[in-house]
């Protein structure tokens, strides 16, 4: 089975540890992102992985060959031009001629990715994305009311959202909404089957799940490192 890693972000908000290192290669207890998330892929067979890469993507490609440390044939896909999201996935379309999981090179999960994929496949959709239920305590007292006649209140009610968690499974037939060559992101890429009446599907993501886009999430990562993934892999 093939899986893309989406791993060329600059990692702006992550500086100054990403002056030096790629945010993929922050190390997190004994190891890197991209290795924690290389080692879990494998673990649910997934055996030819691709790591599509911009910011820094010599030190990527040093740090790990052929993939052959890791039980896995591993590639290097390289942009010219930042392309988004999902744009690094088109220079793939030659190879991801079968069903395919793409990731985000920032997030660390335990989701069952043997799961998500066999789900996604039972669909009658191009494209299946993971989503986490994200519960926000809100501080502030919610009023409602009927012109100048308060109707009743909601005393700090929480903020539930659904987002996308950067995990997704899509088929090689999803290519065709595509454009070559230009900046395209996954959101871009959602809006425009929507739009066309094309299925979408989600999945729901109740496992342990980190964004590591801020210095707070890193240090959250270092954290919990050991009591979620240094006995997982």
């Amino acid at each position: 089975m093939k899986a893309v890693i989406l791993a060329g972000g600059l990692g702006v908000r992550l500086k100054p540890f990403t002056q030096v290192i790629p945010k993929p290669l922050l190390p997190i207890g004994e190891k890197s992102m991209l290795e924690i998330q290389i080692e879990r892929l494998s673990r649910f067979g997934f055996k030819e992985i691709y790591l599509a890469t911009n910011y820094k993507s010599d030190y990527i490609e040093r740090f790990f060959g052929d993939g052959s440390e890791f039980g896995v044939k591993l590639a290097i896909s390289k942009e010219d031009k930042p392309l988004g999201t999902a744009g690094p996935l088109h220079l793939l379309k030659e190879q991801l001629d079968a069903p395919f999981m793409v990731m985000n090179g920032d997030i660390l999960s335990l989701i069952d990715f043997g799961k998500l994929y066999e789900f996604a496949l039972a669909q009658d959709s191009l494209l299946t994305l993971a989503v986490k239920k994200e519960i926000t305590p809100f501080d502030f007292g919610n009023i409602f009311f009927d012109g100048d006649s308060v109707t009743g209140i909601e005393e700090k009610p929480d903020i539930v959202m659904y987002i996308l968690a950067g995990i997704y499974v899509m088929k090689p037939e999803i290519f065709r909404f595509f454009p070559d060559n230009e900046f395209f992101g996954m959101d871009m890429l959602i809006k425009r089957m929507l739009d066309g009446g094309h299925h979408v599907t989600k999945y729901d993501l109740h496992d342990y799940w980190l964004d590591i886009g801020r210095v707070d999430d890193y240090y959250t990562a270092q954290k919990e490192y050991n009591s979620h993934f240094n006995s997982s892999l």
